[in-house]
């Protein structure tokens, strides 16, 4: 898909479709009368036949006579005009592109009015461009070419703004959404793909095509032997009844001078879990492909970061591996020594995100990170708390959090924090080891959080559980390509 921005009188332009908004108990726009009447009083009309309602969610396509500038005019409902906020500017955008992907137009163009809480035009590029994307991506490489759905013809989308300045940094936002919208893509299609497409192997092997989109990335892959020399022992206890090996995947973009102490992100990579020995039930265990999606989140971020070119250095650590019930398979009650040293007595085998976490935490302190920041889709307690809106956020520094929390809400992908205190760690003694790996159910995503920052002490270190943000269930199930968005905007205001 191709973006533009434009700028101009609307009656002046011409298209094949124009998407205008339309609010509850409201007349038509000033800016917008010339169109209606370059266009017949095509919207005029609608309105007194009682087509236009303007609730939110609905949209009505017009037909243009001839000799209109645009061919069809795309009446979006936006709701009261007093709460048009960032949230309903990207439903309407979003419906607006579905709306015209089932209509033979190839090119459009939005009209939306900017929301109150639209910093700029970059923030307006942002969602325009993201929310587009969001709306007309199709994961149907797998299917066979009968069934696929057929490609909407809508190829360039533009966004029409008031004034050059406007224009200026809208241009602008295009160049970072486009890069962010690639890495949600990433995210997506890698999340999306099947457990015995997308391994450990697989994931290393596009971490090497994202390193070799820029000249100043690299990568390296440690296999179970190195891990092994490393005193991995709590990652390859996960890992210890699956035939797939593991992989430790490491990309380091320098985007700064080397003195320069990187940002170090981590995402789990358990690209299937089966809860080990502690078996998951059967139901929805299909869902566990997306157990990687943490991973998926950071690739994308970090391609992100390298198509922009960011000014900062960055290293990017998956542990990726299967978790798979095996005669070798790690029991519950087993004990095993990290990379930091510490032991940790294994109680239940399908708490393993925080078990390969853990060593790569360790392993992430021989970059002399500024800060570490990890991704998971680590527990269910986190879905029950925030539900599939708010990826849950945990950090002992409270001017990391802060910084993460505006570029979730910067970007249209928000974070809630969630408590990390000493108490919740209390349940996690072990009478055989220095400590458990899962205490008791109440409080469980702060607890998981707890187990992991006793490998991140000396560390300015937050942790994202994006249990319930990474992918959908039900007839929408799919990867969602969180929270790329709000890595990247975090990366680009702390360059």
């Amino acid at each position: 898909m191709q973006f533009s921005v434009k700028s101009g009188r609307p009656e002046a332009l011409t298209g094949d479709c124009a998407v205008v908004a339309w609010f509850e108990h409201n007349k038509l726009a000033a800016g917008l009368r010339a169109l209606d009447k370059a266009c017949g009083r095509l919207i005029s009309d609608a309105l007194k036949r009682g087509d236009l309602g303007g609730k939110s969610g609905q949209a009505a396509m017009l037909h243009a006579p001839a000799g209109s500038p645009f061919r069809r005019i795309l009446v979006v409902g936006c709701g009261d005009q007093g709460k048009f906020t960032r949230a309903v500017y990207r439903k309407a955008t979003q419906l607006a592109a579905n709306s015209i992907a089932l209509t033979g137009a190839r090119n459009a163009t939005s009209f939306l009015p900017e929301p109150e809480d639209h910093a700029n035009g970059i923030t307006q590029a942002l969602d325009t461009l993201i929310s587009v994307e969001q709306a007309l991506y199709r994961f149907d490489t797998l299917k066979s070419a009968a069934n696929r759905q057929p490609k909407p013809k809508l190829t360039r989308f533009s966004l029409c703004v008031s004034d050059s300045k406007t224009r200026k940094e809208a241009e602008e936002g295009l160049r970072q959404a486009r890069a962010i919208s690639d890495g949600i893509k990433l995210a997506r299609d890698l999340g999306n793909l099947p457990a015995n497409v997308c391994t450990p192997r697989y994931l290393a092997s596009t971490a090497r095509k994202i390193a070799g989109r820029s000249k100043q990335a690299s990568t390296r892959i440690l296999g179970p032997a190195e891990m092994k020399r490393l005193g991995m022992g709590a990652l390859l206890s996960v890992t210890a009844g699956a035939t797939e090996p593991a992989r430790l995947i490491v990309i380091q973009y320098r985007g700064a001078a080397s003195g320069q102490k990187p940002t170090v992100l981590i995402g789990k990579g358990i690209t299937f879990d089966t809860g080990g020995i502690s078996l998951k039930p059967g139901r929805g265990m299909d869902e566990m492909k997306f157990d990687m999606c943490g991973a998926a989140g950071v690739l994308g971020a970090i391609q992100a970061a390298i198509d922009l070119g960011i000014r900062k250095n960055i290293t990017a650590i998956v542990p990726s591996c299967v978790n798979m019930p095996d005669g070798r398979a790690t029991n519950p009650g087993d004990i095993v020594t990290t990379m930091s040293g510490q032991t940790v007595e294994i109680l239940n085998t399908d708490a393993e995100g925080r078990l390969i976490l853990c060593d790569a935490l360790t392993y992430a302190q021989r970059f002399k990170p500024d800060v570490v920041i990890d991704v998971a889709t680590l527990t269910g307690a986190c879905v029950v708390a925030l539900g599939p809106h708010l990826s849950g956020l945990m950090s002992g520094d409270d001017a990391l959090a802060g910084k993460l929390l505006l570029a979730g809400e910067q970007v249209g992908d928000p974070a809630w924090r969630l408590p990390l205190l000493p108490e919740y760690g209390e349940g996690l003694a072990s009478n055989f080891a220095d400590f458990a790996n899962v205490a008791g159910r109440e409080g469980g995503a702060s607890i998981a959080a707890s187990f992991l920052s006793r490998f991140a002490t000396d560390l300015r270190w937050a942790h994202l559980d994006v249990a319930g943000t990474a992918w959908k269930s039900g007839k929408d199930k799919g990867a969602t390509g969180r929270p790329v968005g709000l890595l990247v905007q975090y990366l680009l205001a702390d360059a």
